[in-house]
C-alpha cells in the first residue's frame, strides 16, 4: 500500500512538473512574439477568416486585411472598413452608404484589431501544443485558456511561426460551439504608410452622400 501511495505521488508530481515546464515554455515563446510585435513601427496583415458552427449549419469564409500602428488601425472585413484614430472608431459600410462614429470601447475584454497580436499576455493560462509543418513552415501551437470562468471563449489555439516568431494563426473555440479562425496569408512590417491613413475625412463621406451616425 505504501509503495502504491508513493507511486501515485511520484506520478502526480511528475505530471505537475511537466505541466509547469509546458506553461513556462509557452509563456517564454509568447513573450518572444510580443517583443517582436512591439519592435515594428507598423504591421500590415492579409488574412483568411473562417467562422464555423456545425450544429447551427454556419460556415462563412472570407478574406480581410488590417494595418496596425500602435493602437491605431484600419481594418477591412465583410465589405466594411473600420478606422481607429486613437480616440474614435469609424465604421464605414459602403453598401448602406453609412458611417457610424463611436468612442473607443471601454470594454477591456473587447478583442479589437489592435489587440489581435497581444491579447494573450493577460487573463489566460498557457500550455504548449503541437508543432506542425504547414506549407513548409514550422508552426508551434500554444493553447490558451481564459481564467475567467464566465468567458464565452472555451479556448484559443495560437499558432506561431517557429522561425520568425510572428503569429500565423488564431483559432478561437466558443462555448456555443462556434470556431473562429484567422490565418495569416501575408505579414509585412515597417511599411511606408500615408500620413492620413488613420484619419477619417468626414466631409468626404458627407459629400458622397453617406449618412453619418454618431453614438
Amino acid at each position: 500500500m505504501k509503495k502504491l501511495f508513493s507511486l501515485i505521488c511520484i506520478t502526480v508530481l511528475s505530471a505537475t512538473t511537466t505541466m509547469a515546464q509546458s506553461s513556462n515554455e509557452a509563456k517564454a515563446l509568447l513573450e518572444e512574439v510580443y517583443s517582436k510585435v512591439k519592435s515594428y513601427d507598423n504591421i500590415v496583415i492579409d488574412f483568411k477568416y473562417v467562422l464555423n458552427n456545425k450544429e447551427a449549419g454556419i460556415n462563412q469564409e472570407t478574406r480581410g486585411n488590417v494595418t496596425l500602428e500602435g493602437e491605431k488601425y484600419v481594418a477591412d472585413l465583410f465589405g466594411a472598413q473600420q478606422i481607429f484614430d486613437g480616440s474614435k472608431v469609424y465604421t464605414v459600410v459602403p453598401e448602406n452608404q453609412e458611417v457610424t462614429i463611436e468612442d473607443k470601447s471601454e470594454d477591456e475584454n473587447a478583442l479589437t484589431p489592435a489587440k489581435m497580436l497581444t491579447f494573450y499576455r493577460e487573463d489566460h493560462s498557457y500550455e504548449m501544443g503541437e508543432l506542425k509543418t504547414i506549407e513548409g513552415k514550422k508552426i508551434q501551437y500554444v493553447t490558451l485558456t481564459p481564467m475567467d470562468t464566465d468567458s464565452e471563449t472555451e479556448s484559443i489555439l495560437l499558432g506561431v511561426d517557429a522561425e520568425t516568431k510572428n503569429i500565423y494563426q488564431v483559432i478561437e473555440k466558443g462555448q456555443n460551439g462556434t470556431t473562429t479562425t484567422y490565418t495569416v496569408n501575408s505579414f509585412k512590417t515597417d511599411q511606408s504608410l500615408s500620413e492620413t491613413l488613420f484619419t477619417f475625412d468626414e466631409k468626404k463621406y458627407e459629400d458622397d452622400g453617406y449618412y453619418i451616425i454618431e453614438n
